[in-house]
C-alpha cells in the first residue's frame, strides 16, 4: 500500500539520516503524534503549540529530532516556518514509509483531533475575513497571480472535451463572484452555485441575476453530500488553496459525481512566494500535480487531462480534468 498521497512534502531534505538517527526520531510517541497530526496538512509552530497545547521551546526540540530524521521538512513562508512531512528518499525510504504507514493506522487522539480542526476553523475564518473586508483587493491582487479568463478558457474546453451535453446538473464550487455562471448556464441544465462566503455569493447572484435554473448555496461541498446531491460535473477554479482542507473538497465532489462524472479543478502550482497569504488570502501556496492527482485517486477518480499555463512573476496554474470510473 502506498503512501505517498499523504505526504506532501516533494522536497529533499537538508541530509540523508543515520538508522540509528531514524529510529530515535521514531521512538517517541510524542513524536509519532506530531507525525499523524501532519498527516493531510502543513502547521507553523504557533499552530502546532495549539493543537498539542505545549509551550514552543518542548515542542521546538521534537520538530528537530525529527527534521534531523528527514521525517519533516521546514520551509519558511513570510515570518512563519512551516512544518510538513518529508517524502520517503534514499536507502532508509522503504522504513520511513512503513513507518508512516503504522502511524496512519493509529486513530488520532480526541484531544489533537480537535486541536487541528480549532486551528483550520480558525485559517478558515481569516480567510473568510479577508475576503469579506477586501473584495476589490482580493480582484485586483488574484489578477496578478493568474488572469481568471486564461484558466476560465481552458476549464470550459475541457468541459466541451468531455461531451455528454447537456448534462442535467453542474456544480461550482467556490463560485465567487459568478463571472463563469453564463458559460456554464448554456451547458447544462440546472447550475448550483457553491461558495462559504455570503459576499460573494451575493456578488454572483447580482452578475448573474439574468439567468434561471440557477441555485446559490452559501455554505461547503459537506452541505450538497448531506443533502444527498448529485451532479454530472464539479468545477473547482483557484478554490483549493484558500481552504484548510482541500483534499476534503476533492472527496466529497467525488462523492457528489454520478458515474463517469467529471471533476475539473484550476489550481496554482507549488510556489513560493508567501505575499500571497497576506494580499490574496491564501492558506496553501499552490499544490504539486502529484498531490492532487494522489487525493483524486484516493478519491476514486482518475486523471483523464491535465493543461499547464504559465504565468506572469513566475506562477503557473494547472488545469486538471479528473474522471469517476
Amino acid at each position: 500500500m502506498k503512501a505517498a498521497a499523504q505526504i506532501i512534502e516533494l522536497r529533499k531534505s537538508d541530509a540523508t539520516p543515520s538508522l540509528a538517527t531514524l529510529l530515535k526520531a521514531a521512538g517517541d510517541a510524542f513524536r509519532l503524534n506530531i507525525l499523524r497530526v501532519m498527516a493531510q496538512d502543513s502547521f507553523s509552530v504557533s499552530e502546532l503549540c495549539d493543537i498539542f497545547s505545549t509551550r514552543q521551546s518542548a515542542l521546538s526540540h521534537h520538530l528537530k529530532i525529527l527534521i534531523e530524521a528527514s521525517l519533516l521538512n521546514r520551509k519558511k513562508e513570510g515570518t512563519a516556518t512551516y512544518y510538513r512531512r518529508a517524502l520517503p528518499l534514499g536507502t532508509l525510504a522503504p522504513l520511513h514509509e512503513e513507518i508512516l504507514l503504522s502511524v496512519d493506522a493509529e486513530q488520532l487522539p480526541t484531544p489533537l483531533s480537535q486541536g487541528v480542526m480549532r486551528v483550520q476553523k480558525l485559517r478558515e475564518d481569516n480567510s473568510l475575513a479577508f475576503f469579506k473586508g477586501h473584495l476589490a483587493r482580493f480582484r485586483e491582487q488574484q489578477e496578478l497571480i493568474a488572469p481568471w479568463k486564461d484558466y476560465s478558457e481552458v476549464t470550459l474546453q475541457l468541459l466541451e472535451r468531455a461531451g455528454r451535453f447537456p448534462p442535467p446538473q453542474m456544480i461550482e464550487v467556490g463560485v465567487g463572484e459568478g463571472w463563469l455562471l453564463p458559460e456554464l448556464h448554456k451547458r447544462a441544465r440546472h447550475v448550483v452555485a457553491l461558495d462559504l462566503s455570503s459576499e460573494m455569493l451575493e456578488q454572483a447572484r447580482r452578475n448573474a441575476a439574468h439567468l434561471d435554473n440557477i441555485d446559490f448555496v452559501c455554505g461547503s461541498t459537506t452541505a450538497l453530500v448531506d443533502s444527498e446531491l448529485s451532479a454530472e460535473v464539479v468545477i473547482a477554479n483557484m478554490v483549493l488553496h484558500h481552504t484548510s482542507q482541500p483534499q476534503q473538497i476533492i472527496r466529497e465532489a467525488a462523492t457528489l459525481l454520478t458515474a463517469g462524472g467529471s471533476l475539473i479543478v484550476s489550481e496554482l502550482c507549488a510556489h513560493d512566494q508567501a505575499w500571497a497569504r497576506e494580499h490574496c488570502g491564501d492558506l496553501w501556496l499552490g499544490f504539486s500535480p502529484e498531490q492532487l492527482e494522489g487525493w483524486a485517486r484516493d478519491a476514486g477518480l482518475e486523471l483523464d487531462a491535465s493543461v499547464f499555463l504559465a504565468q506572469r512573476n513566475g506562477f503557473q496554474v494547472q488545469v486538471q480534468h479528473f474522471r469517476r470510473s
